[in-house]
């Protein structure tokens, strides 16, 4: 049996977590600008699903692997920099242009991209060995009350941040009509792309 009564103290928990500007906060205000709302959207799925893959690892007991090898974790987070920075170089690219390239990625890309992102950012993976084991309450199952919080966490994410990039969506919506506006707005998703790219480099390099 499940017990829900640690929901409202978990929830608390990830949200103090998640409104931090982390990479998947800033992934989903640069895809609101560079592709609109509607691929947004499909970043966010993306996302989703990567956190759910680490969600799962966790929960069968795999996780520990980052810990005892941290060599593993720093080459996922060098790998994801690295594919930062290849989305800053395509984005200034398509900014370069005919403007409005960048939104017109199929939605299967923007989900891909979404789901690449947020497997390179190990961290969640911790994130959910440190936390959810906190509040298994008085739970009987033990696997599926992990199963629950890694699922509420996911959704909660999927809401928060989804509105994030959705309401940065709207001004690429707003301005779409402007070739110069809609430049300057694949610029910044370019220069998110950068610099999130170099801190991660600078963590990694630093630790």
């Amino acid at each position: 049996m499940l017990d829900l009564t640690v929901l409202p103290a978990f929830i608390a928990a990830i949200l103090l977590f998640l409104v931090s500007p982390g990479p998947d906060m800033a992934y989903m205000i640069a895809v609101g600008f560079a592709g609109g709302r509607r691929a947004a959207v499909k970043a966010i799925l993306g996302i989703c699903t990567g956190m759910s893959v680490y969600a799962a690892v966790v929960v069968v007991g795999i996780g520990g692997i980052a810990q005892l090898h941290p060599l593993v974790f720093d080459a996922v987070r060098i790998f994801g920099a690295g594919y930062l920075l290849w989305l800053s170089y395509v984005t200034t690219r398509n900014a370069r242009r005919t403007i409005g390239n960048h939104g017109d990625l199929k939605a299967g890309e923007w989900y891909l991209r979404g789901v690449l992102v947020s497997l390179a950012n190990p961290k969640l993976m911790l994130f959910f060995l440190a936390v959810l084991p906190q509040f298994t309450g008085s739970a009987d199952n033990y696997t599926l009350q992990l199963a629950m919080l890694g699922a509420v966490d996911v959704l909660v994410e999927m809401v928060l941040y989804g509105g994030v990039g959705v309401l940065a969506g709207s001004f690429h919506a707003r301005l779409s009509g402007s070739s110069k506006a809609v430049a300057v707005l694949n610029y910044a998703a370019s220069a998110v792309y950068f610099v999130l790219a170099t801190a991660i480099i600078a963590e990694v390099v630093t630790a």
